[in-house]
Order: C-alpha cells, then structure tokens, then sequence
C-alpha cells in the first residue's frame, strides 16, 4: 500500500470532480469516485428545471404574501404620501404572476424534451404502477410499514399526486387573476380572452372569491413541500433538497428503485 505521503495529486482529489464534469445534455449514471466505491452518481434535474424551481418558489411567495395584502390591506395608510403603496404592490404581485407563468411554460417544455424523471410519465401519475405504489408511500409518510415502500430517484407517486394538485390550482389562479386585470381595460385581450368564465361562475365576485381562496392552498402546499424535503433529507440520507441545486444525487449502488 502506497502510504497517505506517497500519493499523487489525482488521488487526493476529492470526489465531487465527477459533479464538476458532468454533462447537462444527456441523462447517465456513473460509478462514484474513490472514496465512496458503494455509491453511483445519478443526474436527475437539467438546469432549467432548477432554474425553473426557484423562480417559481420565489414567485409564489411574492403573489402569496402581495395577494393576501391587496385583499385586505391591514398596512395601508391614509396618508398622502403613501397612498400608492397599493399600487407598487400589485405590480409587485402581476409581475411574479408573470414569471410564474413562464416558470410553467418551460416547464411543459421540458415535460416533452426532459430525461426520463422530468418527462410527463415521471411529473403525473398516469403509470398504472404509481397508481399501486401510491397507497404504499401514503403509509410511508404516515410511517406504517415503511420498509414496504418502493424507492423512487425522481417524484414519488405521491409527490406525483400534489405537484399535479398544484399546477391544477396554479392555473386556476392564472385565469381568474387574468380575468381580475382583464377589468382594467374592458376592450382588452385580456378581457376579452379570460373575462368570459365570469357568467359560468357567478360574475366577477365569484371570480374574486375563487382566487382568494385558492391563494390559501399555496401556503399550505410550501410548508409540507419544505417539512417532507427535510424529512426525506433527515431520515433517508437521499439528498433530495441538494438534488434541486447541484442537479442529481448520489445513491447506493444495491438499492433498486421503481423509476430508476
């Protein structure tokens, strides 16, 4: 054995070399350098998916907190000098409608292009087999029989489930925060495009109402999103939240996965 002296410079690298040199272009798995032989590096996220994710994370906590100060402002003086404070805000909140409109656009892009833990079959849960594994990571979370849940690189069925959820609820509130600005300018495209669902709702109230509520359901959704990342980080070891910055993971090389 050549002593810790004797070894050259190659050696003593450290392994995350092979994260520097990955490819972004293509989906691929390689063995984990010296120094973690049981581990392989999987690639599972491209940068725009990345990029896409915390813009969008970012975005939603802008129209939340904006959202929820345009429907009451508790803030908001009667003084001269402040009494654009409204208006800053909800150009704050159309413009991180705008972007989190984009974040989606790419996103459905990248649902036809992506690798295989980005492509629609991965973000949806229209497998027959994600249908089955689904009950079993319920009890996964509710820790009964965790050791009979399936492994999964990607989105879990039951991951699968709320993302889906949750870009139902976010193009609620796209249209009926359209059809809100739509007002402004009533010979408008916007109007005239997303102002129509008002008949078939109850008239623009209703429309207030539906997007008021709704915003309710994105707090909810950030705070489990965050306390479930955590956790599989905590108990799992899986780097799950590392995943969405440097792109993928490492794994042990003997566990099987559902999607892997």
């Amino acid at each position: 054995m050549i002593p810790p002296s004797k070894q050259s410079e190659r050696d003593r690298e450290p392994h995350w070399r092979a994260v520097d040199e990955r490819r972004t272009s293509t989906t691929f798995e390689q063995a984990a350098p010296q120094g973690l032989p049981e581990h392989r590096w999987v690639y599972l996220w491209h940068w725009p998916i990345r990029a896409m994710h915390w813009i969008a994370a970012a975005s939603i906590v802008v129209l939340s907190l904006t959202g929820f100060y345009i429907g009451r402002p508790y803030f908001m003086s009667t003084s001269a000098q402040s009494s654009f404070t409204l208006q800053w805000v909800r150009l704050a909140h159309f413009i991180a409608a705008g972007a989190l409109v984009a974040t989606a656009i790419v996103r459905g892009y990248w649902l036809i292009i992506g690798n295989r833990f980005e492509r629609l079959p991965a973000l949806f849960p229209v497998r027959p087999r994600d249908w089955r594994n689904f009950v079993r990571m319920v009890k996964y979370y509710l820790l009964i029989h965790p050791e009979r849940a399936p492994r999964y690189l990607g989105h879990n069925p039951l991951q699968q489930m709320f993302y889906t959820i949750t870009y139902l609820f976010a193009a609620v509130m796209a249209v009926t925060g359209f059809a809100m600005i739509g007002q402004a300018n009533p010979g408008g495209v916007l109007m005239h495009t997303f102002g129509r669902i008002a008949p078939f709702v109850g008239g623009m109230q209703m429309v207030r109402v539906i997007h008021h509520v709704g915003t309710w359901y994105f707090p909810m959704f950030v705070v489990f999103h965050v306390y479930l990342s955590v956790r599989a980080d905590l108990l799992e070891r899986s780097g799950t939240m590392s995943s969405m910055v440097s792109g993928g993971r490492f794994v042990p090389v003997e566990d099987q996965y559902a999607d892997g």
